[in-house]
């Protein structure tokens, strides 16, 4: 209102008579109102609570090019905290962001149940499982853990399978299929193969006794397959059969991606999934999010990207002190 007033009187207009236009048009407001609405200054809690309900509020506006919001609407409160310090809201507290989400209508991304897409193999000879449920390692190309999901699309269903270093938790490697066989997990391995050795860094562990480790799937213990981590120098691990758990690292990211990515109501989504070829512009778009922008609260709440590089410049001396304790913390 007061804004819309001082807009008037640079047009030439006196207070009083802009106030007694405002009262016809059923607005009461009277000329001493203004003048102390215009000597009182905001407190600066409202002036950082609207800043920041501004910043949420862009996060939601659809793009004008996709017709999608933001990404980061799927944060919940932690991570919102963390973007919000990474943009101008150093010291901001958790409890300020839980209220202003509630303002901005924003509850984070609710996950859905799990769904089992595992055929396990009918022979009982398989590798041993040897993470035992220890889901965390010291360094890059350790550990690999992968494993597969299903997308509905109108001719039935495609099928994504990742790689992941569970170091960083990143996403090596991803293939689609509308089948879900050997040659088609086969082909994510090989992927995360060319995508570790093309790496030129002195400081990265090479892909060889690299634990490779999957749930009970026919497809992954196969013997097609289980020969191709033997020639590529991978050991091989897998879950015993019925447990989830057993791979949690990689049902976890499978998770994500179906409610993240695929979710109808999805900020990757820009309609109906009808082909394979959907399917694959979504993946593009989430795993390109998930690895260089997304926060990860296993990863102190740093990017999967981002953790590998600070764990390289930490190797290499080039890591300042100040940031070396943070990597430390």
């Amino acid at each position: 209102m007061t804004e819309f007033i001082d807009q008037q009187r640079e047009r030439g207009h006196a207070v009083q008579q802009i106030c007694q236009a405002l009262n016809t048009q059923g607005l009461k407001v009277s000329a001493r109102t203004y003048r102390s609405w215009k000597a009182e200054q905001p407190a600066p809690r409202v002036v950082t609570d609207a800043l920041i309900l501004n910043a949420l509020h862009d996060l939601q506006k659809p793009n004008q090019e996709t017709g999608r919001p933001k990404p980061e609407v799927l944060y919940g409160r932690r991570k919102m905290r963390v973007w919000l310090q990474r943009n101008g809201f150093p010291d901001i507290s958790k409890h300020t962001v839980d209220r202003l989400m509630r303002v901005a209508g924003m509850n984070g991304l609710v996950r859905g149940r799990r769904t089992t897409t595992t055929i396990r193999a009918k022979d009982k000879i398989r590798a041993k499982d040897l993470l035992n449920r220890n889901f965390f390692t010291d360094a890059p190309n350790k550990v690999w853990v992968t494993d597969f999901t299903y997308v509905p699309i109108r001719s039935g269903f495609a099928y994504v399978s990742f790689v992941i270093d569970l170091f960083s938790r990143r996403i090596l490697s991803w293939a689609s299929s509308t089948s879900h066989d050997t040659t088609f997990v086969e082909e994510a391995l090989q992927q995360a193969l060319w995508q570790r050795r093309s790496e030129r860094n002195s400081h990265v562990r090479p892909v060889f006794d690299t634990v490779h480790h999957s749930d009970a799937g026919s497809e992954y213990a196969s013997q097609r397959y289980t020969q191709t981590l033997a020639l590529e120098g991978l050991i091989p691990s897998i879950g015993t059969i019925g447990d989830a758990f057993d791979n949690a690292a990689a049902e976890t990211v499978m998770g994500l991606f179906k409610n993240a990515a695929v979710a109808k109501d999805s900020p990757f989504r820009n309609g109906p999934l009808v082909t394979e070829s959907d399917v694959v512009d979504l993946v593009v778009d989430w795993v390109h999010w998930y690895n260089f922008e997304r926060f990860h609260s296993t990863l102190r709440y740093r990017t999967p990207v981002e953790f590998e590089e600070l764990y390289y410049d930490e190797m290499s001396g080039s890591l300042p002190d100040v940031a070396a304790s943070k990597l430390a913390a």
